[in-house]
């Protein structure tokens, strides 16, 4: 894909690009709107890992996803906002120990 323009390239291999693009800049802080969102399985499992490893290089990660499943790979803590307000905040495995939460706020 080096010599194709990004214009040229699918959705999800453009939000590759973007993510690549900014991973070169080296950043101490990156933030994340539906990073798994158009991308194939396959993909999302990398993107999983490349995040992980960014984790611990020390790199402060802010994530805006609706994937649940992708979330609890790479997420310490979850704040779940419904309009405006934070309804929602803890870690993952709070997260987890509250069915009534998830239920309400979030599609599964």
């Amino acid at each position: 894909l080096r010599h194709r323009p990004g214009g040229r390239m699918s959705g999800g291999e453009q939000q590759m690009l973007t993510i690549a693009r900014t991973l070169m800049g080296n950043p101490s802080l990156v933030l994340l709107d539906e990073p798994s969102e158009g991308l194939a399985p396959k993909i999302v499992e990398q993107m999983v890992a490349a995040i992980q490893t960014m984790k611990k290089e020390g790199v402060s990660i802010v994530l805006s996803e609706q994937n649940l499943h992708f979330a609890k790979l790479i997420s310490d803590r979850a704040y779940i906002i419904e309009r405006g307000r934070i309804c929602f905040s803890g870690t993952m495995a709070e997260l987890d120990a509250r069915p009534d939460i998830r239920d309400a706020h979030l599609s599964i």
